[in-house]
Parts: C-alpha cells; structure tokens; sequence
C-alpha cells in the first residue's frame, strides 16, 4: 500500500475539480489520431500519441503530427490535461482504465477492425462520440466509392505485402481484404500465415508470389529474400506500398485500395 500511494496522490492532484476540465480530445492511438484529424478541427485535439510523430507509426503527415501536443497514454499526463473525450484503445491496461473512471473522463476505448465494415463501424462510433456523425458518413462514403473503384473481378494476382522488414500480412486483416478487392491473392494467407507474421525464405522460394510489395526496401532480410527470388525463374516484382498506408483504416482505406488496384492494374492479367 505504501508503494501504491504516491501514484494515488499524485493521480488524486491531477484529477480535475468540477468544472474545471481543460477541454479538447485526446488522442492516445495514431489510428484514432488521424481519424479524429479527419472528423474535427485541429483545435478540438487537445493531444495526439506519440506514435504519430514516429515515421514508422504514423499515419498522417509527420509536418501535421508535429502540431500537436502528445502524451504517452499514460493515466497522469491524460488527467492533467482534463480533456472532454479520451479516445484509447481496447488493449488499455485495467489499472490506467480504473485511473481514468477515478478522475471522471469521459473515455472511448476503440478495437483495431480487421475487415473493411468494421473499421467502417468504427468511424461511426468515434463520428458521434465527438459530435461529427456527417463526417463520419462522408468518409464512409469515400471508403465505397474508393472500394467500387478499385473492385477486381478477373484473375487475381499472388502477392505478398510486407508491413516491415519480414513481418508480413496474413489471413483475417485489413489489408488481406483490401488485396483481394484490388484483385491480389494474399500468398501469406496461402502459406498458412494468419494475422502477421514471419515468413520462411524456404517457403517464398518454394512458391514465389507474383508481387512482393513493401514499404521499404533497406534491411538484410529483405536484401537476402531479394537476391535469392532472383535466382529463379518466377519473375518476381517488387513494388513500394507506402508504410502511411499500413497502420491503419478509416480514412486511410481509399488511398490504400487505390494503391493496391494500381499495383494490381499493372501486372499482366
């Protein structure tokens, strides 16, 4: 008990009194930072997470990100803030959850959709809780018209798509479901691979995917996963896909089906 109150006095000092809330939302996901981006003013955002000023993290503009105040999700920097709206995620700790009930915030806890509907789900909810349900819609709009857009009803072209280094997409993702839209068939999912993960080379090699699109092209496994694919004769490409394109859906989602159904368009059918 004496461990613990420190931490109880100082989330007790930080707690806002009545009426005195500082306003504002914040954010503590780079996924709900660029939505809330896309569905209120700048000067609503009270704070951002401090992924979204990380180039590997982020899904908006590092110059965009770097505007905004951040936190680093924890329970004392949120409360002394004393925002409106806390928007954090399901994977929240029980102890930062119980600190926030404490303090009185209003707070959204927010899953990571894997299918395009439940990321669609997820700008609703979020549209409403900030008071912006027309928002919400017009970017839901965007999402099917982008999806009309970009649906593929030929053949479908083995790919594989890489999130970084040799972490690859799998079965039961976002962006497996936006591949196949786009006329790409996940080879990950092929190979077995559910969610991410790693790939054996051994295995690429065995069945080599058609396309290989990644958002970088450093790294010494992607060098050796490169050099040894030439070898054979399965003619692998190898295309960019923007690592903003990766981490998230919502607004994210008709960039990203553009990108795929661009990549898709200029293989041969």
């Amino acid at each position: 008990m004496r461990r613990l109150l420190p931490l109880l006095l100082l989330l007790a000092g930080c707690a806002p009194a009545a009426g005195q809330r500082g306003g504002g939302i914040v954010s503590l996901n780079p996924c709900s930072d660029q939505l809330l981006l896309a569905l209120v003013p700048a000067e609503r955002i009270a704070a951002i997470s401090h992924y979204s000023q990380a180039a590997g993290a982020t899904s908006m503009p590092l110059d965009v990100a770097r505007r905004f105040r951040t936190t680093g999700g924890t329970a004392e920097e949120v409360i002394a803030l004393a925002p409106d709206l806390v928007v954090a995620t399901s994977y929240t700790p029980p102890a930062t959850r119980a600190a926030f009930e404490r303090a009185g915030l209003r707070t959204l806890y927010l899953d990571s959709p894997t299918t395009i509907a439940g990321s669609k789900a997820q700008v609703a909810v979020l549209a409403a809780a900030v008071g912006a349900s027309g928002q919400g819609m017009a970017i839901n709009a965007r999402i099917d018209r982008a999806l009309a857009e970009a649906r593929w009803t030929g053949a479908q072209v083995p790919a594989l798509l890489y999130i970084s280094g040799d972490l690859a997409t799998g079965d039961g993702t976002l962006l497996h479901e936006m591949m196949q839209m786009a006329g790409l068939r996940n080879a990950a999912a092929d190979y077995g691979l559910a969610l991410t993960g790693t790939l054996p080379v051994e295995t690429i090699l065995a069945h080599p995917p058609a396309l290989i699109l990644r958002p970088d092209a450093e790294g010494r496994t992607a060098a050796i996963r490169r050099r040894l694919l030439a070898r054979t004769d399965a003619g692998t490409q190898e295309v960019a896909f923007p690592r903003e394109l990766i981490n998230c859906g919502g607004p994210t989602i008709p960039a990203a089906l553009a990108r795929l159904a661009t990549v898709r368009r200029q293989v041969a059918p």
